[in-house]
């Protein structure tokens, strides 16, 4: 773990200097030097009085770089198209087990002809236009504002009934770590 590089970047983006951190913890700046160039490993109790002197969580401080907040800009998302009717995927972030993605789905195209189920649990909600939704032997029409939610191991399939395009904002959770999507896409 790179604790004393996340102190010291957090440190100097809030303008406190180790005397500072030193006056508020009671600790050396010879101390505090090595903490943040990680040649020594201060104990928990330590730490906790430098991330009250940094006015951060102590579990901030304990977390991976790649556990903390990722930014995906608009103009950075990754855009792929879907199935025989080209649905456009824009994928917007994700953790290790959730998923977010944008789908516009063109009036009168679907997610398949047939039903499918993969592993996880989808949520969505209709941004724009109005769509049909089948899973199993539930079905129904949703408009702009609309959610439902279901377990995608079950059969499920959505089309867009609308004359217009239909968006759907769409989180899909999983137990396992995978590079699925909901329409397949690697």
């Amino acid at each position: 773990m790179d604790i004393g590089s996340a102190i010291r970047a957090i440190r100097k983006r809030k303008n406190i200097t180790i005397a500072q951190i030193c006056e508020e913890t009671g600790l050396s700046q010879g101390f505090m030097s090595q903490v943040e160039t990680n040649k020594t490993s201060p104990s928990i109790s330590t730490l906790e009085s430098i991330a009250n002197a940094l006015q951060v969580p102590l579990a901030y401080l304990l977390m991976k770089k790649e556990d903390r907040m990722k930014i995906v800009r608009k103009d950075e998302r990754k855009a792929t198209t879907s199935g025989s009717d080209l649905l456009k995927v824009e994928h917007l972030s994700s953790t290790k087990n959730v998923r977010m993605m944008l789908v516009e789905i063109p009036s009168g195209a679907s997610t398949g002809d047939a039903p499918h189920a993969h592993e996880g649990e989808e949520v969505h909600i209709v941004v724009k236009g109005t769509i049909f939704a089948e899973q199993g032997e539930d079905s129904a029409e949703f408009g702009e504002g609309d959610s439902f939610s279901w377990n995608a191991c079950t059969p499920h399939r959505v089309k867009n009934i609308g004359a217009e395009t239909a968006i759907v904002l769409i989180a899909i959770y999983t137990e396992t770590e995978s590079e699925w999507d909901i329409f397949n896409i690697r």
